[in-house]
C-alpha cells in the first residue's frame, strides 16, 4: 500500500497532514488549523479533499474545517467523546474503531490527557501514526484536561506501537523540547546527537517532524519515565512510572 503524506505548516507553529491513498486517489487531511495552506497544497497537486480527520477540539486544530467543508464537501471524522465541542461530525469514532482513507486503514487510539477525547490515527500498513498534541517530537502536550496518569497511559499505548512507526505530531516545538530534555538526561548520547541534528534542521528552516518512534523511545523524556536513568535524574528511583512522568511533565511546565 502506498500512502503519500504531505506536511503542511499552518498558523505560527502548527502542522496539518494531507494524506493520499495512491491506489484510489482518496485524499484526507489530519487536522485543519487553517484552510489556505491546505487548499494551496491540494491545488498544487490537483487533488480534492474527501475527508478531514480531527484529533481534538482545540481551535488551532479545527479553525479551517468550515472553509474546507464549504470548498470540498469532505466527510468530517472525530471523536464521539468530543463531538459536543467539535465541528459537526459525519462520522464519530472511539478507540477500537477504524477509519479508511481509500484502501488505507487507520486504527483509532484514545490518547486522552492533553484533552479528554483526544484521539490518534494509526495507519499500521503505512507505518504512520498521527498524534497531534499527545506524543510530540521530544515532548508531549500539556495535561490540560486529563490527569498525569491518563496521559502516561496514552503515551504507553503509543510507545507500544512498532518502533519503525513514524510519528506525525501537531507542532514545531522540538527545539524547545530539546532544551528541556537535556536537563533530564544530560548524559544520553542519543539525545545529544539528536539535539545537534535538530539544530541543523531548524537552521535550514526545515520541519523536525515526523520522527521515528524508535528515536522517541531513545530520547524523549516523557516516554522514558520508566527508565532508571530518568528516575535517578529526578530522585524518584522507587516511584511508579506514572508518578515519574508527572514529575517530568511538571518540570517542563515550569521550564
Amino acid at each position: 500500500m502506498t500512502l503519500e503524506i504531505i506536511t503542511i505548516p499552518c498558523l505560527h507553529d502548527n502542522y496539518a497532514y494531507v494524506i493520499c491513498d495512491a491506489a484510489s486517489g482518496t485524499t484526507a487531511v489530519v487536522d485543519a488549523p487553517e484552510a489556505a495552506p491546505i487548499k494551496a497544497a491540494l491545488d498544487a497537486r490537483g487533488w480534492g479533499l474527501d475527508q478531514i480527520l480531527i484529533t481534538h477540539h482545540h481551535d488551532d486544530h479545527i479553525l479551517g474545517v468550515a472553509d474546507l467543508r464549504s470548498a470540498f464537501g469532505p466527510q468530517v471524522v472525530g471523536a464521539a467523546a468530543d463531538a459536543h465541542r467539535l465541528p459537526r461530525l459525519d462520522m464519530a469514532v472511539a478507540e477500537g474503531d477504524t477509519v479508511t482513507v481509500g484502501a488505507a486503514v487507520a486504527d483509532v487510539i484514545d490518547v486522552s490527557g492533553h484533552t479528554v477525547g483526544h484521539i490518534a490515527y494509526h495507519f499500521a500498513a503505512a507505518q504512520a501514526v498521527f498524534t497531534a498534541d499527545s506524543l510530540m517530537a521530544l515532548g508531549c502536550g500539556r495535561v490540560f484536561e486529563g490527569t498525569p496518569e491518563m496521559m502516561w497511559n496514552s503515551l504507553s499505548k503509543l510507545a507500544a506501537l512498532p518502533p519503525e512507526t513514524m510519528v506525525y505530531s501537531g507542532h514545531e516545538y522540538t527545539e524547545a523540547n530539546a532544551r528541556f530534555a537535556v536537563t533530564i538526561e544530560p548524559d544520553n548520547a542519543d539525545l545529544r546527537a539528536r539535539v545537534a541534528q535538530i539544530d541543523a534542521t531548524r537552521a535550514k528552516g526545515a520541519a523536525t517532524v515526523p520522527s521515528a518512534l524508535s528515536l522517541e523511545l531513545a530520547t524523549n523524556p516523557f516516554l522514558r519515565a520508566g527508565q532508571q536513568s530518568v528516575k535517578r535524574s529526578v530522585n524518584m528511583e522507587d516511584a511508579s512510572d506514572a508518578a515519574v512522568f508527572a514529575e517530568v511533565r511538571g518540570r517542563k511546565d515550569r521550564f
